[in-house]
């Protein structure tokens, strides 16, 4: 069968060196639409380099995400259609504030293998470390459609509770046209974000954006809103992806304030508010 379980969850983990400085981080909250107001103080904290913070969700993009998800997938043990592929959710838990430039070592590995019946999912996980030690850990849930049925563990089958009651905070996000176009310089190349035909054989009528940049553009909403711009709160941050954003559409952003959580809804406020991000939680501490 294409995966064999036992074999992907003993394999060896992949390591790779990653650097990154202020130019790639700039560029990735670019790509989330930072800089509007251009001249905006708020804003200069994601884009001028003397101001410079790094949002956690940089993680995900950080050296291109290497080895990261596709050191993933060409696991022993894992040979999948890349078609059949699906990123159902993302996590990263940040052991401390990303600095502005280093150099890492990124550690992937299959965390676990989950029958769901009509597809296996995937954990991957990326251990990061520089030399003053671990930096973050990010989980990608991966979708294989087709791959499920081989009788093995289903997983975690408790989800948070949909929040209840009026939001504390909504927000609307624009998405500019051309915002797939510079978020995929970030090192995510699929061309279902950029090429039309690509697109239209993958079943949508015009290119789509990539999950992880309404996934930034999220958690930005949530820090700059709820967490005073603060991203040095940020202490982890989840999310399940529901559902497809086009360029040009609106995001509406539903804030739900605990006890260090954040609880986030994201729908598409031009398609009467067709789910996007659920089961999405930020926690975070009081200050960074």
């Amino acid at each position: 069968m294409p995966i064999d379980v036992a074999q992907a969850l003993a394999a060896e983990p992949r390591s790779a060196g990653i650097a990154w400085d202020h130019k790639d981080v700039q560029l990735y909250h670019l790509g989330l639409g930072a800089g509007i107001p251009a001249t905006d103080p708020d804003e200069l904290r994601y884009t001028l380099e003397s101001r410079l913070h790094v949002l956690p969700s940089f993680a995900t993009v950080a050296g291109a995400g290497s080895p990261g998800v596709i050191g993933g997938l060409s696991m022993p043990g894992i040979d999948v259609d890349l078609a059949h592929v699906l990123h159902g959710g993302q996590s990263v838990a940040l052991h401390r504030p990303i600095p502005v430039a280093g150099e890492a070592v990124a550690t992937a590995r299959i965390a676990a293998v989950y029958d769901k019946g009509k597809a296996a999912v995937l954990v991957v996980r990326t251990d990061v470390a520089d030399d003053q030690g671990p930096l973050w850990t990010n989980d990608a849930q991966i979708f294989v459609r087709g791959e499920g049925g081989f009788g093995g563990d289903r997983g975690p089958s408790v989800r948070p509770e949909p929040p209840t009651g009026p939001p504390d905070r909504t927000v609307e996000r624009a998405i500019r046209a051309d915002q797939a176009l510079l978020y995929r310089l970030s090192g995510d190349w699929n061309p279902l974000h950029a090429d039309p035909e690509f697109a239209k054989l993958a079943g949508f009528d015009r290119p789509i954006l990539h999950g992880l940049c309404t996934y930034g553009m999220t958690l930005k909403a949530v820090v700059d809103t709820v967490l005073g711009g603060d991203v040095g709160r940020v202490r982890s941050y989840a999310t399940r992806f529901a559902g497809v954003v086009y360029p040009g559409e609106t995001l509406r952003i539903r804030m739900w304030q605990g006890d260090g959580t954040v609880r986030v809804t994201v729908g598409a406020a031009d398609r009467d508010d067709a789910p996007v991000l659920t089961d999405t939680v930020v926690e975070h501490g009081k200050h960074g």
